[in-house]
């Protein structure tokens, strides 16, 4: 017997039908998204339109939307949740925030010594504990592609992580995932980013330096890694690929390497 939840949702899709040449288009714009399955493309699809009509996209001047923009953003949106179950998992915010470019956030610091400082900084993105996610439109187009940088899925990463409280770098894993494999592998790969970063502040390391900010943005930035350049993640830190994959219940490295073999042309380029 069906749930009412399930005819609800029926019903909605068919209120609300994507175009399949506008879903082409999308997906056209979208590399990272290539050699998904026929049923994953299809969950994909429905699940943007629930995601577009559940959070409210407040788009401030100089950002205008069309359809297939907004789709853009949601199929980035959706991508980490393909294979996670019907979870509430973007629980905590109703509001996406987009803004034309990088913009000014206050920020605040309080040192080892008590002093507090204060300062504008120039964000792409930022994610608030049970508050909007604010994303600068620029970034999202950026994103998408094999380039190691996505914006979207960088700060819905910090709202998985905050489903257990305060950003932390361990969202909530799964029943089969111990903590301390988790933890182990983290912790080791940011020890040795950070390492890196303190004999030569300059260091071309492996992946965004910013991921050393804190556990928080380690998560954050191998998430990116993980869709975008996933290759890149698993040479790096191979542990930390696993374990993403494990919560993601992805394996992005997998599906490159098929349409690599399948497609010998095939090329991901890597910002």
């Amino acid at each position: 017997m069906w749930s009412f939840s399930a005819w609800r949702r029926k019903r909605t899709l068919a209120r609300y039908p994507i175009a399949p040449q506008q879903w082409q288009a999308v997906r056209a714009r979208l590399p990272m998204l290539d050699g998904i399955t026929e049923a994953e493309d299809r969950w994909l699809r429905e699940a943007c339109i629930l995601f577009l009509l559940d959070k409210h996209l407040t788009c401030l001047p100089g950002v205008e939307l069309d359809d297939e923009q907004r789709l853009l953003l949601a199929a980035q949106a959706q991508l980490p949740l393909l294979h996670l179950g019907e979870l509430n998992w973007y629980q905590g915010f109703h509001e996406i925030i987009l803004y034309p470019d990088d913009f000014k956030s206050p920020q605040r610091h309080r040192d080892a010594s008590g002093v507090e400082h204060v300062w504008d900084g120039e964000h792409s993105g930022e994610a608030w504990q049970q508050g909007p996610v604010i994303l600068a439109w620029n970034g999202v187009l950026a994103s998408g592609g094999w380039e190691a940088y996505n914006l979207v899925i960088h700060e819905l990463a910090h709202k998985l992580d905050m489903l257990n409280g305060d950003a932390n770098g361990l969202p909530p894993l799964h029943n089969d995932m111990p903590v301390e494999e988790w933890a182990s592998a983290m912790q080791q790969a940011y020890d040795d980013l950070n390492r890196q970063l303190d004999n030569d502040p300059d260091a071309e390391t492996a992946i965004d330096p910013y991921a050393a900010e804190n556990p928080a943005e380690f998560f954050a930035v191998t998430s990116e890694y993980f869709f975008s350049a996933p290759d890149l993640l698993q040479q790096a830190y191979p542990k930390v690929y696993l374990q993403l994959s494990q919560f993601y219940r992805q394996d992005p490295l997998a599906r490159l390497c098929r349409l690599q073999a399948e497609h010998p042309d095939y090329h991901a380029s890597h910002a």
